[in-house]
């Protein structure tokens, strides 16, 4: 994907971050545990590398919250702003969801992760490549 700068930032503003590409992906999650944690039937993930991820303002920590042995969401404490997913099945990355980015991009999701597990009560009539839980 196009290497491009991005910012972000949770919804009070106390934690912004910037992004310097390339993105390796952009993907709709529809497992349980991000649709628990962000009250919505999907959350859109970016995928880049860690070293690639740079918080610019954090007036206090961002709080991680493990949702799995293996893997923990990153949230504002102030305002509760989910922004960030880390996971020992992916080491080297850190996901942000795309809604935080405050800066103009031309990001879109390619795939559906975890559809297995979508919600029924939105369609998904979409070209995108739907992918199930592989450890099912």
């Amino acid at each position: 994907m196009k290497k491009e700068k991005l910012n972000g930032s949770c919804l009070c503003g106390n934690i912004q971050y910037q992004v310097q590409g390339p993105i390796k992906w952009c993907a709709n999650c529809h497992c349980t545990r991000c649709q628990r944690s962000h009250g919505s039937g999907f959350v859109t993930w970016v995928g880049v590398l860690k070293h690639q991820f740079n918080l610019i303002k954090q007036s206090t920590s961002i709080k991680w919250y493990p949702s799995s042995e293996k893997s923990e969401y990153g949230f504002c404490p102030i305002c509760g702003t989910s922004l960030l997913f880390r996971s020992e099945k992916w080491p080297d990355e850190i996901h942000f969801t795309l809604a935080n980015i405050t800066s103009d991009h031309q990001l879109k999701p390619t795939a559906h992760a975890y559809f297995d597990t979508h919600v029924d009560w939105l369609n998904f009539e979409d070209d995108l490549e739907k992918y199930s839980d592989p450890n099912k």
